[in-house]
């Protein structure tokens, strides 16, 4: 058994200047800068939201600019295994997390648990 559930968008900017797109997509959410270099290498930024909110994360990246989506899981192998079960693909594990591939062709990532608490929006999962 495990748990996840849809934790964060990620805004994926083929742009070499974080600070430019984190402002403006501060400005455009009505969200305030949380971390504005969050691993102090200039790839990512984050925008505050509440707890039972989903996050907003500014990436800095090298492919085109697109929106992916986050799901976090408390076992990141289990969550890959149902979702492949589903018609995902395994892309690559890229430091501590999955990017997964949909049926569909969208790319999304699997990553650890991200806040303290997983909330009342949890699913539960048993793997056959």
């Amino acid at each position: 058994m495990h748990r996840s559930r849809l934790t964060g968008i990620v805004i994926d900017c083929q742009d070499t200047d974080l600070a430019t797109a984190t402002a403006f997509w501060s400005q455009a959410l009505g969200k305030p800068i949380d971390d504005a270099d969050e691993d102090g290498d200039g790839k990512y930024a984050s925008l505050k939201t509440e707890p039972d909110e989903i996050q907003v994360i500014i990436q800095r990246v090298d492919h085109p600019s697109r929106v992916h989506l986050d799901i976090e899981a408390d076992d990141l192998d289990a969550e890959a295994d149902r979702l492949e079960a589903l018609g995902a693909r395994r892309v690559a594990f890229i430091k501590r997390w999955w990017v997964m591939e949909a049926p569909t062709g969208h790319r999304f990532c699997i990553v650890r648990k991200q806040r303290d608490e997983f909330g009342p929006h949890i699913n539960t999962w048993e793997l056959p």
